[in-house]
């Protein structure tokens, strides 16, 4: 006799409904990514420090030295505008704020050699005419990437750069004198250090501490020691643009992540010119497009917690990938902003989804390896992984699959990292407490007692915006009176 099978209704009666319940697991690794998001929280918890009154105080202190010392090479040959606008990002430039190269820039580590790191761009020339439409000299260079020709500027600008500039002689007898990121970055450097030598011939109550000076191919890294704190800024001389490049033009015309978010023009207010060169082109000639300003623009769309991945994402293959030096963080923000504009907006602001975050992005940066392809965010006709061999691009793709299947362990790996790295700057604060080097601010009065007032602009500024970008309008006649803005507010 054949017995018919139960109803939905019986079969539920009867608990044949009843299926075990899973914690979430990864497929791949088997880890379980509840602990996973426990784990980013950790790492973000201790990668993102909070800075008392005394702490935001030597970082205006270290960030008025700098501002003073660029006044005072403004003043050596004139070559620096008279009113400059920089912009100041928070992480160095192996955090890869901006997209350069990191093959030529000596190992710091932070808690070893620094407790913060900033990245300041420093426009050696400004081309901020909106009227002029940007002209870039494209026919040498792979994408990108310029020459910059001085014909662009007055005769004045000419007169006073032809010392830094490669000449190219016409046959029909004109002269073109264009831009060397090389030889700018010589002349900074070398006027950095005049300058530095003579502020260490008089020095001040509370100047911070000059600890290093180097030039890592076009950069100049100065790590200063204020109070109990060592701070490195990476200052890059660039040439900075109002406006939109015409070989970026089509993006615009691309649907975005940031679309009615942010206006447009907050989005392509500027670009520059960074001295780095492709992997065949002339170093003494050949800049690269940076969006830099458009990139903090874009980072105010991103959810935190897809922020918390990359953030963890980067700590790791920092250290994963370090030899041969292939893989930049840039290109793992790249791949975010990519992955933004891919993915739904309701799915990335999910606040649980961080540890799901994590894996795409190791999973896209794998993929981008194996397949020797990372398409500039803004140009995407540009592959950033083009050049490289096939060898090392599968030996990063190898590392990779290692974190994949464990990634809680590179994760508990990362974190230790940090912390070793918080507990070494903790310790030389202790040592530094008791010969404290008073803030200028104070007058040489009682070091303990700072300006609460400017203590909480200075948190506000520094510690409340991370990853925005701060612009400071300085005159070198008066660098006392720096004004600030935060994005679009000013200060």
């Amino acid at each position: 006799m054949k017995m018919a099978a139960p109803t939905a209704s019986k079969a539920a009666s009867l608990g044949c409904n009843n299926k075990p319940t899973f914690p979430e697991l990864d497929f791949r690794s088997g880890a379980r990514v509840e602990e996973l998001n426990k784990l980013i929280q950790e790492f973000t918890k201790h990668d993102q420090r909070e800075y008392d009154d005394q702490r935001a105080l030597e970082i205006h202190t270290a960030k008025d030295f700098i501002f003073s010392m660029l006044g005072m090479v403004q003043k050596l040959d004139q070559k620096l505008p008279v009113a400059n606008e920089y912009l100041l990002l928070s992480g160095g430039v192996r955090e890869g704020v901006v997209d350069l190269d990191l093959d030529e820039l000596n190992v710091y580590a932070r808690g070893t050699d620094y407790d913060m790191d900033f990245t300041l761009l420093v426009p050696a020339l400004k081309l901020h005419d909106r009227n002029q439409p940007v002209t870039l000299d494209m026919r040498h260079s792979a994408l990108c990437h310029s020459w910059l020709s001085l014909r662009l500027f007055d005769e004045g600008t000419i007169s006073k750069w032809k010392d830094c500039c490669t000449i190219v002689d016409h046959i029909n007898g004109a002269t073109n004198y264009f831009f060397s990121p090389t030889k700018v970055a010589d002349w900074f450097y070398d006027s950095i250090s005049i300058v530095l030598s003579e502020i260490q011939k008089k020095p001040q109550r509370g100047m911070p501490k000059v600890e290093k000076v180097e030039k890592n191919g076009t950069i100049i890294s100065i790590i200063l020691g204020v109070g109990s704190s060592r701070m490195l800024y990476d200052i890059v001389p660039v040439v900075s643009f109002k406006g939109w490049p015409a070989v970026a033009q089509s993006w615009l015309m691309e649907n975005h992540f940031w679309d009615g978010k942010i206006t447009e023009e907050e989005v392509i207010s500027g670009f520059y010119l960074v001295p780095a060169c492709s992997y065949k082109g002339k170093k003494d000639n050949e800049w690269r497009l940076s969006f830099a300003r458009s990139e903090v623009q874009l980072k105010k769309c991103i959810s935190s917690s897809l922020m918390q991945a990359y953030q963890a994402c980067k700590a790791i293959i920092i250290k994963l990938l370090s030899r041969p030096k292939a893989i930049s963080p840039y290109h793992l923000r790249s791949m975010m902003l990519w992955a933004c504009d891919r993915l739904p907006a309701n799915y990335l602001a999910q606040e649980d989804y961080a540890a799901h975050f994590l894996l795409g992005l190791i999973d896209d940066l794998q993929h981008c390896l194996v397949n020797k392809m990372c398409p500039n965010y803004f140009i995407p006709q540009c592959n950033m992984l083009e050049h490289l061999s096939e060898e090392t691009v599968m030996l990063h793709a190898r590392k990779l699959s290692s974190v994949r299947s464990d990634p809680a362990e590179h994760l508990r790996t990362t974190i230790e990292h940090v912390k070793a790295a918080n507990r070494l700057t903790l310790e030389l604060q202790r040592r530094g407490s008791a010969t404290s080097i008073p803030s200028p601010q104070s007058d040489g009065g009682d070091p303990n007692q700072p300006d609460d007032r400017l203590a909480k602009k200075l948190q506000q500024l520094v510690t409340e915006n991370p990853g925005k970008s701060i612009s400071v309008f300085i005159n070198p006649d008066d660098v006392t009176r720096p004004h600030f803005r935060i994005d679009d507010k000013f200060f």
